[in-house]
């Protein structure tokens, strides 16, 4: 399994216009083979910033992922909006735990 986590901050003006944008690649990705979880969600206390947290089967459905029109579609839209801060991370290995 492969985790994506981090977060993405738009301005303030772009916020609507990402949301949307954030919908319709989340409804599209999750029906992508190999992908597990794929969230994109606000920050409470930060409306423009956002957490992203992704969990994939291996690579390949990941990097399948980024060539996907949805995901252009998405990219572009964040181009429109203006992207001030951009935290993405990618975690190989381990084992999922229940935390108790």
């Amino acid at each position: 399994m492969l985790i994506v986590t981090g977060t993405v901050e738009v301005s303030p003006d772009g916020v609507e216009k990402a949301v949307a944008a954030a919908q319709r690649m989340v409804a599209e990705t999750v029906k992508e083979p190999g992908c597990l979880i794929y969230e994109f969600s606000q920050i409470l206390g930060h409306s423009n910033r956002f957490r992203v947290y992704e969990e994939w089967q291996d690579q390949a459905a990941l990097e399948a992922h980024f060539i996907a029109p949805h995901m252009a579609e998405f990219q572009a839209v964040l181009g429109e909006v203006g992207v001030t801060s951009s935290e993405i991370y990618r975690v190989v290995g381990g084992e999922k735990l229940p935390l108790r």
